[in-house]
């Protein structure tokens, strides 16, 4: 991978791929948070949340407050597991599951070029129909 950390379009890598988990997912609203870690919300219908960060992948829990540039914050967060980027529709899955109050980390945010970006850049923003 070629693409420069920090430039727009680095940063905006992981947006195609959290539109496909929103699409999983009982959505109500999704946004990113592109900044160490690169990360990403979607609130649920059921008033839960759930979160991505490119260290330590999904997890959820009942939203408390967050917003665009503002780092979301969950009671009783519980990490998914399934690695740091599991197939969109594995995510539910894996939700459903309960997951763990340990947080894993696969990764740092600082560890370019491992393989990461060329994952994230295989995803397309879905066609809304």
């Amino acid at each position: 991978m070629s693409m420069r950390p920090y430039t727009p379009e680095w940063l905006s890598m992981p947006v195609a791929y959290v539109a496909e988990v929103a699409l999983a997912v009982d959505a109500v609203e999704w946004w990113d948070d592109p900044f160490d870690p690169r990360d990403a919300t979607i609130l649920l219908v059921s008033g839960a949340a759930l979160v991505w960060d490119e260290e330590s992948g999904w997890r959820h829990g009942r939203f408390l407050s967050g917003e665009k540039g503002v780092r979301t914050v969950l009671a009783d967060p519980r990490y998914l597991g399934g690695g740091v980027l599991p197939k969109p529709a594995d995510v539910p899955v894996l939700q459903a599951m309960g997951g763990s109050h340990l947080r894993p980390h696969y990764r740092s945010f600082r560890d370019y070029g491992d393989g990461l970006d060329e994952r994230l850049a295989t995803y397309t923003i879905p066609a809304i129909v």
